[in-house]
């Protein structure tokens, strides 16, 4: 067992687990309301959406956090300001805003000749090199996902069934979809130092994704996909380690590839079941009539 053991032996793997054991929670939690709001792109165009305001922070010597926070920002308002008055639909927004920060982040990184050795761990994360600080920052990320989940549970339930029905009930739900996108703006920016503003929609749809396959309903999806991020945190990190691969891309690769698992092992499950108890068909047999008695 040292081949598990000895790695976290050393510090900055303990807290590169801590974090990224977080960062699978967060995820994990926001993710599934992403899985069933359809919001998966949103998510993505976030976290290249990043890239301008992490790089400019970098430049500048502002925190990373803080220019990845305003960048996303700058991403969700300008899509809701095309929407309104531009007349555009969602997706079209979301791809303008995503295509144009990612060239505006491009831009910034190519014309600073001292920035290229940062853009790996920009866009992959190092989560070997997580701080305490980081992970200060990433619990009381989490503490607020779970606040903010349990207290819109109802609002944000009834918007991913029917909008019309959820005002007509009083739940506000152009309040709870601004909240939902606060949440996943917050998984995504808190969660990028661990792997990445590109592998960072992994960590935040591939638990979730696995965890769907096994559950029914939004609170037990949440909790096996915290399980399953954990454990793609912790494998990651031992193929990192004895492979001596990448560690958040050796993480994101891991999660996606436990959701094809995840749904295969629950395909044959389900199968397995149907066999079992699909009911046994008897073939009826004839009653054997007894022979006609000969009239007197």
């Amino acid at each position: 067992m040292t081949w598990l053991t000895d790695p976290f032996t050393v510090d900055f793997m303990v807290r590169a687990l801590t974090g990224g054991a977080l960062a699978a929670v967060l995820c994990a939690v926001v993710g599934t309301w992403v899985l069933v709001r359809g919001m998966a792109f949103l998510g993505e165009a976030l976290s290249h959406g990043m890239l301008p305001g992490v790089a400019i922070a970098a430049l500048t010597g502002v925190p990373a956090v803080l220019g990845a926070a305003v960048s996303a920002g700058v991403m969700v308002f300008g899509v809701g300001a095309l929407r309104r008055r531009g007349g555009l639909s969602y997706d079209t927004s979301i791809g303008l805003l995503f295509v144009g920060m990612l060239a505006l982040g491009v831009i910034i990184v190519s014309a600073s000749r001292s920035f290229a050795t940062d853009v790996t761990a920009i866009l992959f994360g190092d989560v070997l090199a997580v701080t305490r600080a980081d992970l200060g920052g990433l619990a009381i990320a989490v503490g607020v996902a779970l606040l903010v989940a349990a207290l819109f549970h109802r609002p944000f339930t009834a918007l991913a069934f029917d909008a019309r029905k959820a005002a007509t009930l009083g739940l506000r739900p152009r309040l709870a979809e601004v909240v939902l996108i606060g949440l996943v703006t917050l998984a995504v920016v808190a969660s990028y130092r661990a792997v990445g503003t590109l592998l960072v929609v992994g960590l935040l749809l591939a638990p979730a994704a696995a965890a769907r396959a096994w559950t029914k309903h939004v609170a037990s999806t949440m909790l096996l996909g915290s399980v399953l991020g954990v454990a793609a945190v912790l494998v990651g990190l031992l193929v990192s380690w004895h492979a001596g691969t990448a560690a958040g891309a050796s993480i994101a690769a891991v999660a996606v590839a436990g959701v094809a698992l995840s749904r295969g092992a629950a395909a044959v499950a389900r199968s397995t079941v149907r066999v079992r108890t699909r009911p046994v068909e008897h073939r009826l047999e004839h009653p054997v009539r007894a022979p006609a008695r000969e009239a007197p």
